[in-house]
């Protein structure tokens, strides 16, 4: 009688998942939603959300995110898609690639950056340089 169309999956939004202080996990983390960290994880992190790693958090290896707000520690290297928030108390080591950067006052930031947006940009402005010469 009533024809019933499935709803698109509401996605994972507000979902959280979070490693609490006092524990350790050694390995990868993979995740469709978002991870807050305020243990030890050493290991890569894939996340198509966003990574927060608390102020008594701490990350080594390699992640790969869309958003990332740090208050702890990182060591490795850290991509993030959108923005790189980087709080006062945090102290970041490695690498790092990132659309957006925001860095507040007294946070310790030791890592090579590459922002991804800006180089986008440069490409398109060269581009239409190029194609107004041509023309």
């Amino acid at each position: 009688m009533f024809d019933k169309k499935t709803k698109p999956a509401e996605g994972l939004f507000g979902k959280m998942n979070r490693i609490a202080e006092g524990t350790q996990l050694n390995g990868d983390l993979v995740s469709d939603s978002d991870v807050r960290i305020d243990g030890t994880l050493i290991g890569n992190i894939t996340l198509k959300g966003k990574l927060v790693i608390g102020p008594n958090g701490y990350v080594e290896g390699n992640v790969k995110c869309q958003n990332i707000d740090v208050e702890g520690k990182f060591l490795g290297k850290l991509e993030a898609i959108e923005l790189l928030n980087i709080k006062s108390k945090s102290n970041i080591k490695g690498e790092v690639i990132v659309g957006k950067l925001g860095v507040e006052p007294g946070a310790s930031f030791t890592a090579t950056c590459s922002m991804k947006g800006s180089i986008k940009n440069i490409n398109e402005k060269n581009e239409s340089k190029q194609q107004e010469k041509t023309a």
